[in-house]
């Protein structure tokens, strides 16, 4: 059994849940998010607990597929749940001489050491914050905020010998030694 399906998502105050068919429509302070999940699995709002309850039947307990889907749409939910009541943000560096970023309008200029600048459509209902070399994506929709995050990223990951490029804040680089000579 899934042991991440059983469990109940707890809805903040100030949170909005509504259901119309397969459809659940999830409302707060950072925006309006709306999923529609698998048949298989049957989403129930307890308005008097303040809960979301997700749900297979017993016949379908034994497929492997179907419990599956149960906690990917626990925990879809729930991340749609935390989301309008909080956000989510990624945070990234940029490392590297004379390299940085701004934004403009509705794009996002980098500067990332090769001839022309490489710009970004910014996704709506993204906020994307740039101080020279730090750069912050937030927003309301966690995969929306991971996926500009890595699409930026990718423009210029980070090299082992030096260290230059795009990176997450958290995330370490592993230097590699270079070359000897004469060895």
């Amino acid at each position: 059994m899934s042991r991440i399906g059983k469990k109940a998502i707890e809805v903040p105050k100030g949170v909005k849940v509504s259901l119309s068919g397969r459809t659940i429509t999830v409302e707060g302070s950072k925006g309006t998010l709306s999923h529609e999940h698998r048949p298989e699995v049957a989403v129930k709002w307890d308005e008097s607990e303040q809960s979301i309850v997700c749900t297979i039947d017993e016949k379908d307990a034994a497929n492997r597929k179907i419990r599956a889907y149960w906690g990917l749409t626990r925990a879809l939910i729930q991340n749609m749940v935390t989301g309008v009541a909080s956000g989510y943000e990624k945070k990234l560096e940029i490392v590297g001489v004379g390299w940085g970023a701004q934004v403009a309008g509705q794009n996002l200029k980098l500067q990332l050491g090769y001839a022309n600048p490489v710009e970004l459509p910014i996704p709506t209902g993204l906020t994307v914050t740039a101080e020279k070399q730090n750069l912050a994506v937030s927003g309301a929709d966690k995969q929306a905020v991971g996926d500009f995050a890595a699409k930026i990223r990718s423009k210029r990951p980070p090299e082992p010998y030096n260290g230059k490029g795009v990176k997450y804040a958290d995330e370490v680089i592993r230097k590699k030694e270079g070359k000897k000579m004469g060895a």
